[in-house]
C-alpha cells in the first residue's frame, strides 16, 4: 500500500464514484470507462494511482481468454481505506459549496 496521496481531480472523483456506487462488488475497467465516459488514456493512470495509494485493489480475471473469446477483463475494488479517503474527498467538495450557496 501506498503512503501518497492520489491527485484529487473531477476524473478521480468520477472513477471513485463508479467504485463505490458497487463497493460489495468488483467491477471491470471496462465497465468503469462505459460510466464515466473516460478513454482509456485517462482512466488507467488514475486506476494505477489509486491502487499504488492503496484506495483500489484488483485483479485479472481467471478465465481462459480462448474459452471466452475475448481478451482477459481486470477487475477493481475499492478498499476499506479508499472508501473512507473517498467519503472524505467528497465532504470536502460539498462543504464548499453548501458554504458557497448560502453566500
Amino acid at each position: 500500500m501506498g503512503t501518497d496521496q492520489p491527485r484529487i481531480t473531477t476524473q478521480t472523483l468520477k472513477v471513485l464514484a463508479a467504485l463505490m456506487s458497487r463497493t460489495q462488488d468488483e467491477i471491470s475497467g471496462a465497465e468503469i470507462a462505459r460510466t464515466t465516459k473516460l478513454a482509456s488514456g485517462t482512466l488507467y493512470p488514475i486506476l494505477m494511482r489509486l491502487e499504488e495509494a492503496g484506495w483500489v485493489e484488483s485483479r485479472w480475471e481467471t478465465e481462459d481468454p480462448h474459452e471466452l473469446g475475448r481478451p482477459r477483463r481486470r477487475f477493481y475494488q475499492v478498499t476499506g481505506v479508499g472508501l473512507r479517503k473517498a467519503r472524505s474527498a467528497f465532504r470536502e467538495l460539498v462543504v464548499p459549496l453548501k458554504e458557497f450557496a448560502w453566500r
